[in-house]
């Protein structure tokens, strides 16, 4: 077994030697062209290998960025101002006679109603001037009804020739005068029970009095101490504020005319105010006037709303703030404030078009309203601005968009 293994090994060395032999002498006659093409037939070989067996090229490294799409919005343009509240009817209570105070018929700083008596002044003269006048009147009357029953006695014998025309004319002079000292006398009687009924000072409209000015026993006058109170209605206030001469360039910019009412507009200038704690008070007023020229002192104008206060919670006298509405801009393009780059040369946001490139967009701003800006010009709805990452971009940039969530902000935010 082990010869004729020895022996199958020779042979089939002699074999392959026999081979390489063969293979060189075959080499040795192939030319030089033809290693050449072998050459660049094992090159070009070679050379796809690599190219199918080369590892992948590392991805680039885009910027990741936050985007969120323009949006319209009806935005609300409130301005701020501060404001004095002022009744509605502020009525100062005086002493139309003279005479000493004789009662106080009313608690002072309640609710009294139109009419309600107020203060008595002492009314003894003045009812003895009415009862003077009174009987002038009386006698004044009868001595007409004498005259005239003479006038009516004269007139037949007149016509008779049993009196002359002198008697007739005497008689009717008597009887005229005695109806002109009649109507003479009523008016005395009339101005009596008038200045009589002033010694009852009464409220002239509803609503809260104030501390009586004078004590009682005080002689009061229409001329020195005649105020007494006065008495506030302040179921409606107004409130009034200043306004400068651009807010009204621009309110006419807008066709906004203050304290006119418009009915092309789906809305009207209101106001709300702020309480002295800083709340806000529930109700709203209506602008109801605007001074048509402009103090040349203080470049502003006045402004005047009515504000239903049915609690009196708002005091006369009270300075508020006052927000008013100045204007409504209808389907408005508003993007956030921090999507905003402002340089010398204006201002600019990034915008992302849909191969992914950002692209600088110059825009134009217009008012600004919380966290919000409105964009005048420059952009269009429905595109998608850069929120988050605009610091490291330049114009043209390849950028991976994803969208701005600020939901998940807000609960990222405590973690933080």
């Amino acid at each position: 077994m082990r010869k004729l293994s020895f022996e199958n090994i020779r042979r089939t060395a002699r074999r392959i030697g026999g081979y390489i032999l063969l293979l060189r002498e075959q080499l040795r006659r192939i030319s030089l062209r033809s290693w050449i093409y072998i050459g660049i037939a094992l090159l070009l070989i070679c050379g796809g290998l690599y190219w199918f067996l080369r590892p992948a090229p590392p991805a680039p490294n885009l910027p990741i960025v936050e985007v969120e799409p323009v949006k319209t919005d009806d935005v609300e343009i409130y301005g701020e101002y501060v404001g004095r509240i002022r009744a509605q009817q502020f009525v100062e209570i005086r002493a139309r006679v003279e005479g000493f105070l004789e009662k106080m018929l009313f608690d002072e700083g309640t609710y009294v109603k139109k009419g309600q008596p107020l203060f008595i002044i002492d009314p003894k003269l003045y009812q003895a001037r009415a009862n003077k006048a009174k009987a002038q009147l009386n006698k004044n009357k009868a001595l007409a009804l004498k005259a005239e029953r003479d006038l009516e006695r004269i007139r037949p014998l007149y016509q008779q020739n049993a009196a002359s025309q002198l008697d007739l004319d005497n008689a009717i002079a008597s009887y005229e005068s005695a109806k002109a000292e009649v109507e003479m006398s009523e008016a005395d009687l009339t101005q009596a029970e008038t200045a009589l009924g002033y010694t009852t000072v009464s409220s002239p409209i509803s609503g809260y009095i104030s501390e009586r000015n004078v004590d009682i026993g005080t002689l009061v006058s229409p001329g020195g101490q005649s105020l007494l109170a006065t008495v506030v209605k302040s179921d409606t206030v107004r409130v009034d504020f200043s306004m400068t001469g651009l807010d009204y360039l621009k309110s006419k910019a807008r066709n906004v005319n203050l304290g006119q009412k418009d009915t092309t507009r789906t809305w009207e200038p209101y106001i709300t105010i702020t309480l002295p704690d800083n709340s806000a008070y529930p109700q709203r007023g209506i602008v109801d006037f605007a001074d048509p020229q402009v103090d040349p002192q203080t470049g502003t104008f006045s402004v005047r709303a009515e504000m239903p206060n049915p609690e009196h919670i708002l005091l006369p006298g009270q300075f508020t703030k006052v927000r008013l509405l100045l204007d409504v801009r209808e389907k408005a393009v508003v993007v956030p404030t921090k999507a905003i780059i402002i340089e010398k040369g204006g201002a600019y946001i990034f915008v992302v078009r849909t191969d992914s490139v950002a692209e600088r967009r110059m825009v134009e701003l217009g008012p600004e309203v919380g966290n919000n800006v409105i964009i005048e010009r420059g952009l269009v709805p429905n595109e998608n601005i850069v929120v988050e990452g605009y610091h490291k971009l330049t114009h043209g940039d390849k950028v991976i968009p994803a969208i701005y969530r600020e939901e998940s902000k807000k609960e990222e935010s405590p973690k933080n």
